[in-house]
């Protein structure tokens, strides 16, 4: 009876009927999708690649998530480049201080190989975290059995001393195998000071260059003196490589009798050289520095040109103050907490030109640069970058298009070298105006270098040979984070023309 008067209901309204039908269809039909979404996202968040603790999941930029997950070959050997720096300088640096409570490092199922003793390589996954933060963040696996917590070397990771960070990013190099000019190899610690009433200054350099460390090599000590409408005085001083202590895994350097680089245990570097000059006055050099970085205050380090004639840079000691003499024959010139700089650089540098500065403007420390491989003309924009820091560290990186010189200076060698510069960009909301004035500037011809080793042809053959060192004032503005940016102070920049 039922089933009867079900079917002539039916067939008595029709439409009504239909609809009803469709309704009931689409009501169990978005039950089943939203079943199915709730059962995919529980699956997924119980996925063991996926599981990391905390609120928030940083990833290298433009990794799809679920190549990583299924394990594509995209998601293989994905990495967070200066990990470590991110770490100390933007997740848990002072100014997030309000806003994060803990961060954890984590690599999951990454592809390694492991060679046994028989010779046979296996193919593993591994995985690597540090013990106590993972735990912070609420992603500790249970743990069944024995003890898992920080060792040395995650809490160096984590939390290196002053000169353990000095020492890990300011360490020398090996040349690569496959260099394409590996006579023209070149690694140096580079220092600048100057005098409290901006009218002089000093450019220091202990050098280690030629094909490092099996062939033909040797290192130098070059200061060169600058003085406000005076000619620059270079002091050099020539080191066998028998005299010579660099090291791969710390910063410290000794050419002998000649000068050394030493790392304090409070970070702080000591530099001490002698160098004779280069005019033939034989007037000599001699310096002893202790110079301070200011904290936070350094760039990471990175590969600024690839491939066969690759080039590295770090800074370490980006705001610093110098203490000390600087003494030519006997009359010395003494420091006390005078503007510095340090930076390191390493890499084949045959024919790589590159437009650099570092500069104080108030509160604000700014670095820029760019680097041209060998094969670039003077004409050809290089990717650029400007690099700021304040008191609480890392505050922006913008990357303008170019900077805009304006060639009104006269300059021995070129004719004429810059008068000023300017860098403009415009990221998001924030903006970066940056104008530098150049009060002193010094053209040097690179091909004579290049002669004097035997690199006539190829030195003939340089479209940008004279390599311009300046100084100046630099003033910024803009804003950060919808914060204005203001300041003036003095600052080093260099070009080729």
């Amino acid at each position: 009876m039922i089933w009867q008067l079900a079917w002539r209901n039916l067939g008595f309204r029709k439409m009504r009927t239909l609809f009803l039908l469709a309704g009931y269809g689409l009501g169990v039909a978005v039950m089943v999708v939203l079943l199915s979404v709730g059962d995919a996202m529980i699956a997924q968040a119980s996925d063991e690649k996926l599981v990391g603790g905390g609120d928030v999941t940083v990833l290298p930029e433009g990794l799809d998530v679920e190549v990583m997950k299924t394990g594509g070959v995209g998601g293989m050997f994905f990495s967070i480049a200066n990990a470590r720096f991110l770490y100390q300088q933007l997740l848990t640096a002072p100014r997030q201080s309000a806003a994060v409570r803990a961060v954890a490092p984590q690599i999951e199922s990454k592809l390694l190989y492991v060679t046994l003793a028989d010779g046979r390589e296996l193919p593993v996954r591994a995985a690597g975290e540090i013990p106590d933060a993972t735990r912070a963040v609420g992603a500790a696996a249970p743990l069944t059995g024995g003890v898992w917590q920080n060792d040395e070397g995650d809490r160096r990771w984590v939390a290196p001393t002053l000169a353990e960070l000095r020492h890990d990013a300011d360490h020398f190099h090996l040349r690569p195998a496959d260099a394409a000019a590996p006579d023209s190899w070149g690694e140096w610690h580079y220092f600048n000071v100057l005098s409290p009433d901006d009218s002089r200054w000093y450019f220091i350099t202990y050098i280690v260059a030629g094909d490092v460390p099996d062939g033909r090599w040797s290192a130098q000590l070059l200061v060169t003196a600058h003085e406000t409408g005076r000619p620059a005085r270079r002091f050099s001083m020539n080191v066998p490589k028998q005299s010579v202590r660099f090291s791969t895994r710390d910063a410290n350097v000794s050419f002998g009798t000649v000068g050394a680089v030493s790392i304090e245990s409070d970070g702080r570097y000591v530099i001490s050289g002698q160098a004779v000059a280069e005019d033939g006055s034989g007037d000599l050099l001699r310096l002893s520095l202790v110079v301070t970085p200011a904290p936070r205050a350094y760039f990471p380090g990175a590969t600024l040109v690839a491939g066969a004639s690759p080039s590295g840079y770090a800074v370490l000691g980006l705001r610093a103050a110098a203490t000390g003499s600087v003494c030519i024959r006997a009359r010395c010139e003494e420091f006390n907490a005078a503007q510095a700089y340090h930076d390191h650089n390493w890499g084949t540098w045959q024919g790589v030109t590159w437009d650099w500065g570092a500069a104080r403007a108030g509160q604000y420390t700014i670095l820029y640069g760019r680097a041209r491989p060998p094969e670039s003309s003077g004409s050809v924009q290089a990717p650029m970058f400007v690099y700021v820091v304040d008191s609480l560290g890392f505050r922006a990186v913008f990357r303008p298009r170019q900077i805009q010189y304006t060639d009104r200076r006269p300059l021995t060698g070129p004719g004429r070298g810059p008068s000023s510069a300017r860098l403009f960009d415009v990221r998001g909301g924030d903006t970066l105006d940056l104008e530098l004035t150049v009060d002193d500037a010094v053209a040097s011809d690179t091909r004579r270098g290049l002669v004097d080793r035997g690199e006539g042809e190829y030195a003939r053959r340089l479209t940008t040979p004279w390599f311009i060192q300046m100084k100046g004032r630099a003033r910024i503005g803009g804003r950060v984070g919808g914060v204005a940016m203001r300041g003036e102070g003095i600052g080093f920049y260099e070009t080729y023309r």
